[in-house]
């Protein structure tokens, strides 16, 4: 019996010892493969007369991409080239003195990020481009269907072309959101709702089943204004007049090739191969050689470009801080702006003697007011010490302008969401839900209203009144921000705040924006108010962790989970699938409403332009 427990515990120690080192060696030998991955030497060549392929499917984001999604992409095997926006831009430049380099081909066969970007972003992108073609260089555009994002990005091009069977939609932009109030009520969850802002579109979902008059108002007047912008770049750059775009949109909409060239929308009619052949002649390459002389826009990225003055080195730093995602108490994930988080930021960039300016480059619908006015708090305390300069991206709105607010200058493109100065609360209950399948409760308390957060009920009048109360108190902290950081009357701040959202161009009208540019003009600014000349570089800010750092630490698992779940993400492929992954954003947003008073500074759930 001795020798059998004997025999036991050392076959089960063994296999401890096994199945550890086993693990050791296998966490070394990964590791040891991705560090041999990034390690290898894979400089980019670029030949002389060569295209830059600028594919339009390709993953542009506003901040780096994280180690972790290095690690998805190892461990998957999945290449999705990802760019940042401000790199792209810089490429772009790059590319137009580089005298290897002799045109842009822009490839929109495959639909991607150009379909997802905002127009602002977009607009970054479509000026950088113009300046290349007025440098001399050629722009050639190609694809099977154009849609009006990925047109309005190409539209700059010397060449548009068009496949054959390909169609063009120009038929005007769009909003069509999604009312979650029938379905809230046939299974019995019961809302109720505090705000103040009579434009406070983003508790409409969850009340009414279609716009309010004022949210109707608000978000015509937005796609107009973007409309506009649209129109007036498009048609100087194809030497069209707007109305024609417009009576092309009210009266055609969809254009098949012919009509495409007819109306002056596209060059010329081809074939992906008959472009090719003529990129050919443009690059010198030969006959024989399969495809054109080119390299592709990540590759490029990395070719050095000091010796072309784009790159630069200095102990001056610009921090660039990009602020992307919803806004959200605590620390925050990826693709979130955690209050604590982007408070130790600030106070980290304060205190570095080294940075002498901030641009806060901002790209949130807003969030938690709790954590607006902390990250607002420190923005205060460094513009005290350094100027902090604003860069408002697609969308910089109702938190994200609470942020904003207290800065030296806000840059902003014509077509940028921002606004929406307002503040609300949502109240669910599952009274009538449990009641309906058996479920009750019952309450003792030893104060009147002990039980106030309780979702087992609707909230008595007292209860809303204490709310609402909050929730104005809230409000008239943002009013008195913005006038203060605006130096406007408060007045005034109260008629264009109620929550409304305006664009960029109207911003800019009533003293909410300070002047029309995107990243780098604020960058530029940056250094003219710091007073340093050309002697400066850019710092970007949050850091990203190193790989390192990434796999030893507790983080892995982070992002180990976040392959698992991305695996069965959804995407959608047609109109009805499009509708229910609308449907999961908006349940999505409801989960990262994480605010310890439950009071929200955001911009209406669904606002999105189609």
């Amino acid at each position: 019996m001795n020798n059998f427990f004997k025999q036991t515990c050392a076959s089960l120690i063994g296999s401890l010892l096994g199945l550890i080192i086993f693990s050791g060696v296998g966490s070394l030998g990964l590791l040891f493969i991705i560090i041999a991955a990034t390690a290898k030497d894979t400089s980019p060549q670029v030949k002389d007369k060569s295209m830059l392929v600028f594919d339009l499917s390709m993953k542009i984001t506003d901040s780096q991409p994280s180690s972790s999604d290095f690690l998805q992409k190892t461990l998957t095997g999945v290449d999705e080239e990802q760019i940042t926006l401000r790199k792209v831009i810089e490429t772009v430049e790059k590319a137009q003195r580089d005298p290897r380099i002799v045109g842009i081909y822009i490839d929109a066969t495959k639909s991607g990020t150009a379909s997802s970007l905002g127009y602002a972003s977009l607009k970054e992108i479509r000026q950088a481009l113009d300046k290349f073609r007025a440098s001399g260089k050629k722009i050639i555009a190609y694809s099977t269907d154009w849609n009006e994002r990925e047109y309005y990005l190409s539209s700059v091009a010397d060449k548009i072309v068009l496949n054959p069977v390909g169609m063009m939609e120009i038929n005007g932009l769009s909003s069509q959101p999604i009312f979650l109030t029938g379905a809230l009520e046939k299974y019995g969850i019961g809302v109720q709702v505090v705000r103040v802002g009579k434009f406070k579109g983003a508790v409409e979902p969850f009340l009414l089943d279609k716009l309010s008059p004022e949210n109707r108002q608000q978000t015509q007047k937005l796609l107009d204004d973007v409309w506009g912008e649209w129109r007036t770049s498009v048609g100087k750059s194809r030497k069209i007049q707007p109305e024609k775009l417009q009576a092309i949109a009210n009266n055609q909409a969809i254009l098949e090739s012919t009509a495409a060239k007819a109306n002056g929308l596209v060059d010329q009619i081809a074939y992906q191969d008959e472009v090719f052949a003529d990129l050919k002649k443009l690059t010198a390459s030969d006959e024989d050689d399969k495809n054109f002389r080119q390299i592709n826009m990540t590759d490029y990225a990395e070719v050095p470009g000091k010796s072309m003055g784009v790159e630069r080195n200095s102990e001056n730093k610009i921090a660039v801080v990009y602020a992307e995602g919803e806004i959200v108490d605590g620390k925050g994930e990826d693709g979130q702006i955690g209050g604590d988080r982007f408070a130790q930021i600030f106070r980290k960039i304060r205190q570095d003697e080294d940075v002498k300016s901030v641009v806060l480059r901002i790209n949130s619908p807003g969030g938690s007011a709790t954590a607006s006015e902390i990250i607002q708090r420190e923005i205060k305390l460094t513009r005290q010490v350094k100027p902090v300069i604003i860069s408002m991206g697609d969308v910089a709105a109702s938190g994200g302008y609470w942020i904003a607010s207290d800065s030296n200058r806000i840059f902003a493109e014509k077509n940028t969401i921002t606004g929406s100065i307002g503040v609300f609360g949502i109240l669910l209950n599952g009274e009538k839900l449990a009641n309906n399948n058996g479920i009750t409760w019952d309450t003792v308390k030893t104060a009147q209203f002990a039980d106030t957060q309780t979702a087992a009920r609707p909230k008595s009048p007292q209860e809303l009144a204490l709310y609402q109360r909050s929730v104005n108190r809230i409000y008239n902290m943002f009013i008195n921000k913005v006038a203060e950081g605006r130096k406007l009357p408060q007045q005034k701040v109260a008629e264009i705040a109620q929550g409304r959202v305006w664009s960029g161009v109207a911003a800019k009208q009533i003293g909410l924006v300070d002047e029309i540019g995107g990243l780098n003009v604020a960058i530029e600014y940056a250094a003219k108010a710091a007073k340093l000349g050309n002697d400066w570089e850019v710092e970007e800010y949050p850091r990203v962790t190193t790989l390192e750092e990434r796999f030893f630490g507790r983080t892995l698992q982070e992002a180990q989970a976040k392959l698992g779940l991305e695996k069965n993400l959804i995407q959608p492929n047609n109109s009805l699938l499009a509708e229910f992954e609308k449907f999961t954003q908006e349940v999505a947003i409801l989960q990262k409403m994480n605010d310890p008073q439950g009071i929200y500074a955001r911009l209406p759930f669904n606002l999105k332009i189609d």
